[in-house]
């Protein structure tokens, strides 16, 4: 799919049944459909998105990574992108807790990879090819850009949340250090920020009880004056 320069291109899913002449409703199961069935996005791969505008459409399983100039892509109407798997959940003897938030069917394809993972996780399929967090980075850092653009506050927090669990899980382009940062921000969760607010006040409150002065010390001069120095 390729647009031209200065005209958008628009892919909208009617909510109306297609009629006949007649009046009769068509069977979509003649287009090669379920009747009723949403419609939905299988890949923007190789896809100039500069002029794309996607409304009313399903991108729950779409895939995003090589798609060009993707920051200008438009989602409107009703667009909802895949779902994490809310709730705690045990992998290599410790616990993972993932709240709601939007995200990429790519990111479960390559959570689903991972040893341990939940079923939840919808796998790949056989022609769809193995992307890492390296490659998932990028693209969740562009949808950030294009729903900032929109004025969607909230669609942008997702994706800002989406690209650090990326860059926290890359082994190739993030050092050790910076990952390390990563792992204990988590800022984008209310309920993790409240801990890290508790954590601070009790350390101010521990420092103010017995680590801090009460009273400025008064400074004091010793010494003697040089005869002819002052006033």
């Amino acid at each position: 799919m390729r647009s031209r320069p200065g005209f958008l291109i628009t892919i909208a899913a009617e909510r109306n049944p297609f009629v006949l002449n007649g009046g009769a409703q068509l069977p979509e199961v003649l287009l090669g459909g379920v009747s009723g069935a949403v419609v939905r996005m299988a890949s923007l791969r190789g896809v100039e998105a500069a002029h794309l505008v996607l409304a009313d459409v399903d991108p729950t399983g779409c895939l995003f990574t090589g798609t060009v100039h993707l920051d200008q892509l438009r989602l409107e109407g009703a667009c909802s992108f895949a779902a994490v798997l809310v709730g705690t959940h045990w992998r290599a003897g410790r616990p993972l807790r993932f709240t709601q938030r939007r995200t990429l069917a790519e990111e479960h394809h390559w959570r689903a990879r991972q040893p341990g993972a939940d079923a939840g996780w919808n796998a790949a399929g056989p022609d769809v090819g193995q992307v890492g967090p390296a490659q998932l980075a990028p693209v969740h850092r562009v949808l950030r850009k294009a729903f900032e653009d929109r004025k969607n506050e909230p669609g942008a927090a997702d994706f800002c949340y989406g690209e650090m669990e990326m860059r926290r899980h890359d082994r190739t382009g993030t050092t050790r250090a910076e990952r390390g940062l990563l792992h204990g921000y988590y800022g984008l969760c209310a309920f993790r920020a409240l801990l890290w607010l508790a954590a601070a006040m009790l350390v101010t409150l521990a420092l103010l009880g017995g680590g801090l002065p009460e009273d400025d010390p008064k400074q004091e001069a010793t010494g003697t004056v040089p005869p002819g120095v002052g006033g």
